[in-house]
């Protein structure tokens, strides 16, 4: 708000500017992200709006005494106009790949900033996580179990939202399917199992309420006793027992051998337990009989890697019809100049083989490559129609979800592996690497 306010003293605010949204480097132990957030992105955007009380906060703060009325009444009629560009949600993207990018009058775009940051940082690590995680799982399904764990309220919100991107079958957030039309999920707290004299009876008044979906929970004494009377004292409307605690590979695998010489086989075996994608892959490796996973903290958090470089950055400014370059050079943080576009090559079996950016109006570099940004907003309006209704917005997630296991279906493997060391090839067009090292000249008056 500062800079704004400086803009608008200054007779800037309607110098019209170019800026890019991408992620410095990728987190250890990461190969890829999936973009995520987009959605939230651009409804505010379309949105934004400032309130006379927030206007009087700005008015009367210290920071803001010599800053004119004409400010004020600027932001009384705020509107964002500007175009958007962005790579589509659940599409993977690499390290330095702009994922939004932003032309708007400068004041519009600088105020923007904070916003665009923090919902695609956060949305793109969790679908990332969720990523891994569901890839890990071998097919069997994932609910995201976070949001008790999660970094308030919002965010387990949009962790949910950002899980079923990266491909989890749904979440135990019930707001998430009020809103989104996300499928939910739930089981039962071992505070229920205690209330009851009897184990039994606390299972029994559960299967009384759900005679259909109920995942009983079965650790709260002694997971394999409690399993034994399942299979031999209830009758088929047990849909699924919850492992919570202890070994789970074996109590899983012996579990699983009571059910099944009961005649139990349709019984599933679901397992939680601070469970993130290294835990299931060595658990499946070792013979693990668990048909569904339960991951909260984990997901909700990107425990291991909770962080995002991302960052948001002029490029250009947009005089005459023409482009001035803008470049920031700083050591280990500079940037490349211009309006940009990604394309991706794919190789004769379908796989991904490498990324090229170009500045926007290069045009395709040829056979087998396909362009990553599409625009998303025209002067302040979104081109696409943002979901009006659960079932609406439930089709648009399917699509991104979809899409986000079509990407991990066209990585190369090495990509994939859990602790990858490995770098998808990604380099610059050399129009764009020229025009940096002019930059970096006449900035420094290097030769």
């Amino acid at each position: 708000m500062t800079m704004a306010a400086a803009y608008f003293e200054n007779g800037l605010h309607n110098q019209n500017a170019l800026f890019e949204l991408f992620v410095r480097a990728l987190p250890r132990s990461r190969s890829f992200l999936i973009s995520a957030g987009l959605q939230q992105a651009v409804e505010y955007l379309g949105s934004l709006r400032f309130t006379a009380d927030q206007i009087d906060y700005l008015r009367e703060h210290p920071s803001f005494s010599h800053v004119s009325r004409e400010f004020f009444d600027y932001l009384a009629e705020f509107r964002f106009t500007g175009d958007v560009w962005a790579v589509r949600e659940g599409t993977a993207v690499f390290a330095m790949e702009p994922v939004v990018r932003l032309s708007a009058p400068v004041i519009e775009a600088q105020i923007v900033e904070t916003f665009l940051l923090a919902t695609m940082n956060f949305q793109t690590m969790i679908a990332s996580k969720a990523a891994r995680v569901v890839h890990s799982a071998q097919g069997r399904s994932v609910i995201e179990f976070g949001t008790r764990r999660a970094h308030g309220t919002e965010a387990g919100l949009m962790a949910a939202r950002a899980s079923y991107i990266g491909g989890c079958t749904g979440t135990s957030n019930v707001e998430a399917g009020f809103l989104f039309g996300l499928p939910t999920f739930g089981t039962m707290a071992h505070s229920f199992i205690m209330l009851f004299d009897r184990e039994d009876d606390a299972f029994r008044a559960f299967l009384k309420v759900f005679p259909d979906s109920a995942t009983l929970l079965v650790d709260t004494y002694d997971t394999l006793a409690a399993v034994e009377r399942l299979a031999d004292n209830f009758d088929a409307m047990v849909q699924a027992v919850r492992l919570d605690s202890g070994n789970l590979t074996e109590i899983s695998i012996r579990a699983r051998e009571i059910l099944d010489r009961a005649g139990k086989t349709d019984v599933k075996i679901f397992a939680s337990s601070d469970l993130d994608e290294y835990r299931i892959a060595e658990m499946l490796g070792q013979g693990a009989r668990i048909d569904s996973f339960g991951v909260g903290t984990q997901m909700a958090t990107s425990y291991d890697a909770a962080a995002l470089s991302g960052v948001y950055k002029l490029v250009g400014l947009e005089k005459d019809g023409r482009v001035e370059m803008r470049v920031k050079l700083s050591p280990g943080k500079a940037t490349y100049p211009g309006a940009k576009q990604i394309w991706r090559r794919t190789d004769d079996e379908g796989r991904y083989a490498e990324d090229l950016i170009t500045f926007a109006d290069e045009g395709c570099p040829g056979d087998h490559w396909s362009a990553m940004l599409e625009q998303v907003m025209k002067r302040g309006k979104a081109i696409e129609a943002i979901p009006a209704s659960r079932a609406e917005s439930r089709a648009r997630l399917d699509v991104m979800q979809a899409r986000a296991l079509e990407e991990l279906r066209r990585l190369p493997a090495e990509i994939l592996a859990l602790s990858s060391q490995a770098h998808f090839p990604v380099r610059f067009s050399d129009r764009l690497t020229r025009e940096r090292e002019r930059l970096q000249k006449e900035k420094t008056g290097s030769e």
